[in-house]
Parts: structure tokens; sequence; C-alpha cells
């Protein structure tokens, strides 16, 4: 680790008692409040913040694009190789219901652009449950699980998710003993990579990413001063397949008391 700091700064002593830590055991930086990392053993205890409740998603950008659908051909701002503009130049959403393919915009790759509220929730202790009332979807994170070989795609694929950035916001914080000796840290975020994929939508007028697309993303939560807490949900698709770059989103979802407003309804094409 490098201290990019002014000398006698506050952030230079932080960082230097943060690379002593890389070099010392556990039970040495305990002594001087470190918070030890999060394991796989309990990702729910080492969790930075509590992101189980309902969550409703607040709108501010992109608002023709995601409230209403777009009309074939409108997709400015997403950059598509030749085979992904034949594909989003002949959407026919009459022909996804047919199909049966309707949920094609509401996939990994798209879900999380999607006006939806959103229940989260431990399915256990290294398992995070993420659903969604817009098309009944349910994404499942798993902490230090590897994908499995040969899995068969899905809308929702296979999401492996860590803690990244933990530490705490002051230097000096009384460590409490849990399951695992992990103490939760007060400072961090949800990393979620997500592959076997279904082939979907990232839009709903049929802008497409394929089978071998990758969805990386970053939860952060924060609190504001008068109580409202935050979601933001930053959202990279990579396909070379569909997409002559990677389609890079940040949405936003506030949390709710409770389920009110809570209204599960199917996919729909269009």
């Amino acid at each position: 680790m490098v201290c990019r700091f002014p000398l006698k700064s506050a952030a230079t002593l932080f960082c230097v008692l943060a690379t002593m830590s890389l070099a010392m055991p556990a039970t040495a930086g305990a002594q001087i409040g470190l918070v030890p990392s999060a394991t796989t053993a309990n990702a729910k205890l080492g969790a930075p913040f509590d992101l189980s409740g309902y969550w409703v998603a607040v709108v501010t950008e992109d608002w023709r694009y995601r409230m209403l659908t777009p009309d074939k051909g409108d997709f400015p701002g997403i950059f598509l190789t030749p085979a992904g503009q034949r594909i989003a130049n002949a959407w026919d959403p009459a022909k996804d219901e047919a199909s049966g393919d309707q949920c094609k915009s509401y996939g990994a790759g798209a879900i999380m652009r999607v006006p939806t509220r959103l229940h989260i929730s431990w399915d256990n202790d290294n398992t995070l449950r993420v659903e969604t009332d817009a098309g009944q979807q349910t994404r499942l994170f798993h902490f230090g699980d590897a994908p499995p070989t040969g899995g068969t795609p899905t809308w929702q694929g296979y999401s492996v998710a860590s803690w990244e950035g933990l530490r705490p916001r002051g230097f000096v914080l009384p460590v409490v003993a849990g399951a695992g000796g992990v103490r939760p840290a007060e400072e961090g975020y949800m990393k979620i990579v997500t592959t076997q994929l279904r082939a979907g939508y990232v839009r709903k007028n049929g802008v497409p990413y394929g089978e071998k697309a990758v969805v990386e993303e970053y939860f952060d939560s924060f609190k504001e001063p008068n109580g409202d807490t935050w979601l933001v949900v930053t959202s990279i698709v990579t396909d070379p397949q569909y997409l002559a770059q990677s389609y890079l989103t940040s949405s936003q979802f506030k949390k709710q008391a409770d389920a009110t407003g809570w209204n599960p309804t199917p996919c729909a094409a269009k």
C-alpha cells in the first residue's frame, strides 16, 4: 500500500496503520482497533451495512428510456457491434411474447434499471436474496462460491458476491468478538459478478446482450442526516458479441419502512 496524503494528516496516519495491519496478526490488529476482514465463513455478520428490507427505485435520469418503452432503434448512448445493431433494429415484442421471452429485459443485465421495488433478505449467512416486484424476479448473491461448471443459463445467471473496501470510519474502535471473530466494518461496498446468463436486453426495446455477457455490479449504501437510507447500484455489462463497449449505469433506491407499495407483476415485452 502506498500512502498519498500530506504529511501529518489524519489520512496519512490511517494509511500507515492500515499498511501495518497487513503485516501483523489479526490479534495485533485488534489491539489497535482495526476491523478484521470479513471472511466467507459469515458474510452476513461481516456486512458493512444492512441491505435487508424494502426499497423503491428513484428514477432521476434516463426517464424516457426507463419509465416508457422506447421506439425500435432508439438507443443513443449504447454502442453496439454490427451484430447487436441488427438484433436491436429487428426487435419485435409480439414475437418475444409468443415465444415466452417476455422477460428478456428483466435479466441481470437490466433488472436494476427497471422501475421496481426490491425486497432484500438473507437466505443464509452467505446467500443474499434480492426479489423484484417488476417481473417477479429473484436474484441470489453467493458469497465465496465459484459458479458451477456447466450451469444452465438463466435470466439472473449465477452471481458471486464479496464485501470490498472494508475499513473503520475512525482510528480506534472496540472490536467485538462474534462468530468467526469478525466485527462488521463501518465502511465498504458489495461487489457482484454475474455469469451464466440467458441472452437478454439491456434496454426494453431490444438492445441485446448475449449468453457470454458478464455483469459486474457495485452496491453501496449510505444514510442522510434526515434518516433516509439510499442504495446506489453501479452496473457494468460487458459483452464483446453485441456491445462495442461496456454499458455502464448507476441506479438509486430509497429504503422503505415496510412493504407498502409492493406489487408483484409479471414480465411484459413492451
